[in-house]
């Protein structure tokens, strides 16, 4: 019977000893071998089986042991150790009668579990003796980098450039993670981390999503934003229904959103007549307000529509930059 080698390939970001049946049976059955000593092979070492730490020599002290016990099994490092498995590729296919090669996965990482390597990297970078940039910023210094990768993940959005939107939402994660990381060294008190955030924002989805979480009836989009609403509204006590909107917003963008909750709520507040302004400015903003109410009455985004007919204006200007190549820059 041809001996078995068994490559056991187990995510780093679980509990070590969270294994599949088969790969319990695997490291019972077999001697077993590993590069390194760790959490892995001391859990492995609880459940009573044998672990012998390799430095040298991997590929043969696999096949010896498989030889004298018709099977081996060797623990991957958090890594995979890829250069073994190709080494003992190799090995087995100038030599097939050696052995028999299986590949296991003991274990699999779960989705979002490279956040846990990102928010890893960032503490390594914002910890003594990593990067100094990062150790001396603090949440206001880090203000406009978190409007900025927001507005790049939105021009990404625009274009329809879904390669550079999962770039930029990692860059908008970084501001994230630094903030939260930052966070921690705080007074007492007053800190907090990513795992408060995470689990902040995880008790709030819940929270407001009782259709998907607490068997009540979803109903209609329209119904499921009101009940939302309503939902936000006995969370936060709010004087006014204006509170809440981020006022450092973009005026346009500020506009239509109270505009927008005065309506929700019924409020026919009209806007300031222009003509009735005493300085150019103020006439000038009581006129811009008045063709935001107009577009919100029309359904349109004021926004997006001044985004969209500036960009239109921008192109021009670069056609006429081309046909006038000595225009001065």
């Amino acid at each position: 019977m041809t001996a078995r080698i068994v490559l056991l390939v187990t995510s780093p970001r679980l509990p070590a000893g969270l294994l599949t049946s088969a790969a319990w049976d695997a490291v019972r059955s077999a001697p077993v071998l590993t590069g390194v000593d760790g959490e892995l092979t001391r859990a492995v070492r609880t459940a009573g089986a044998e672990v012998r730490v390799v430095t040298e020599g991997a590929t043969q002290a696999l096949l010896d042991a498989a030889a004298t016990h018709g099977g081996a099994v060797w623990l991957a490092g958090p890594a995979g150790d890829e250069a073994l498995a190709r080494e003992l590729g190799l090995r087995l296919a100038r030599q097939p009668g050696l052995a028999e090669l299986e590949l296991m996965y003991g274990s699999w990482d779960p989705p979002g579990a490279r956040l846990l390597d990102a928010v890893e990297v960032m503490d390594r970078l914002a910890s003594p003796g990593g990067d100094p940039w990062k150790r001396a910023q603090t949440h206001r210094s880090l203000a406009a980098f978190l409007l900025e990768e927001c507005y790049e993940a939105y021009d990404a959005i625009g274009a329809d450039d879904t390669d550079a939107l999962r770039e930029e939402l990692g860059d908008v994660l970084l501001q994230v993670l630094l903030h939260a990381r930052l966070a921690e060294d705080l007074p007492e008190g007053k800190s907090w981390t990513v795992d408060d955030v995470a689990g902040g924002l995880v008790e709030k989805m819940v929270r407001r999503n009782p259709h998907v979480f607490s068997g009540e009836q979803a109903g209609t989009i329209e119904e499921i934003e009101a009940n939302w609403e309503r939902i936000k509204r006995a969370e936060k006590t709010r004087d006014s229904v204006l509170d809440g909107i981020a006022l450092s917003q973009p005026a346009l963008a500020l506009a239509a959103k109270i505009l927008d909750r005065a309506g929700r709520v019924g409020l026919a507040v009209p806007p300031p007549l222009a003509e009735s302004q005493v300085d150019p400015e103020a006439r000038l903003g009581a006129s811009l307000l008045a063709t935001v109410a107009a577009a919100r009455q029309a359904g349109i985004d004021p926004e997006a529509a001044l985004r969209r007919a500036t960009l239109a204006y921008a192109e021009a200007v670069r056609a006429a930059e081309r046909a006038t190549p000595d225009q001065p820059t």
